[in-house]
């Protein structure tokens, strides 16, 4: 099925939001990379684009629709902005460790902004835009599934390293109890940045794309966009000189992942659910390997060695759920215009 003219506009909206503003801002990122700046700001400032692309496409291209959440959506737009200002400005007056506590300070003071306008919102807005909680029963299935697989590959990982001993090192680092319990209270100070990439991802973008290739081959589309997404920060923060490795692992992870995702979001319907498991994906990393530094994601060396078993794993781990039933429901196919 083709686009309308009116999602035609919204997509070219979003692209220029979503990949054109970090592209555009990989040029600063390869100064600052040689340069040895700390480019942590411009991860952080990345993951808000998507959300922000969404937004601006609906306000402009539905001025008459009086059901927008115009409140919530200005208020993300202007701290994607001053976001990405501080990360121009992070290259120009590099600072140890100012810039990236400022961000967190960014993220907080937004995720805290965001839930008052966002519960102070009448239900039938947040209806209209996705924003609502729904099905809580399918969605905390989803949530501890996630969580299920997510433990099952970090074991199989660790023994097929034979490294089994590494589990039990983890558990018994009180650290690791000390991460999980905080978890759930630190998800409502810094959801903003996950929801930022959820927002574009899931609720806007694979309907779009499902409807154009269909169910399965718009999930998967979607997961090759989302790592191309990523190359900026693959070649410059991720894995500064295995660029190419990195960005070819980058797919593997977000077509695999993306497909649980769109699982998950089209069992529920609750966009909240790939935003929970988006934030558990990355939060889970320093429990996982034991490395609670601030640049626990920094400066990784990706390897080409690695990612036949990423593949197959994930594959196996992730990718099945492209068969279920979900993905068979042509029906519920559904223009977001």
């Amino acid at each position: 099925m083709r686009f309308t003219e009116k999602e035609k506009k919204q997509l070219l909206i979003y692209v220029l939001i979503a990949f054109g503003t970090p592209y555009l801002l990989g040029l600063l990122m390869w100064y600052g990379s040689t340069k040895g700046v700390d480019l942590s700001v411009f991860a952080n400032a990345q993951m808000m684009y998507p959300a922000a692309g969404v937004m601006l496409a609906y306000m402009i291209t539905k001025k008459e629709d009086l059901r927008i959440p115009k409140r919530f959506f200005v208020m993300v737009v202007i701290f994607t902005a001053l976001m990405a200002v501080m990360s121009i400005v992070s290259v120009f007056a590099p600072s140890e460790n100012m810039w990236i506590l400022a961000a967190q300070l960014m993220i907080m003071a937004g995720s805290v902004l965001g839930w008052i306008l966002l519960l102070t919102e009448k239900k039938e807005k947040r209806e209209a835009y996705g924003l609502r909680f729904r099905k809580w029963k399918s969605s905390v299935f989803c949530v501890v599934l996630f969580v299920f697989l997510y433990l099952l590959r970090t074991v199989i990982a660790y023994a097929l390293e034979g490294q089994l001993s590494a589990i039990k090192e983890i558990t018994g680092n009180p650290m690791t109890w000390i991460t999980l319990a905080a978890l759930p209270v630190n998800f409502f100070l810094v959801f903003l940045a996950f929801f930022g990439e959820e927002y574009g991802w899931r609720y806007f973008l694979q309907p779009l794309l499902q409807k154009r290739f269909g169910l399965r081959l718009g999930v998967i589309v979607v997961g090759v966009v989302w790592g191309l997404w990523h190359l900026p920060i693959n070649f410059f923060y991720y894995s500064l000189g295995s660029g190419l490795a990195s960005a070819a692992g980058q797919q593997i992870t977000c077509i695999t992942l993306g497909i649980f995702m769109a699982y998950a979001y089209m069992k529920t319907k609750n966009i909240w659910v790939p935003v929970i498991l988006h934030y558990l994906n990355n939060n889970l990393i320093p429990v996982i390997t034991a490395n609670y530094s601030a640049d626990v994601l920094q400066n990784q060396q990706a390897g080409w060695s690695e990612l036949l078993p990423a593949l197959i794993m994930n594959g196996l781990i992730f990718g099945g759920f492209l068969f279920t039933k979900y993905f068979r429901r042509s029906d519920e196919m559904n223009s977001r215009i």
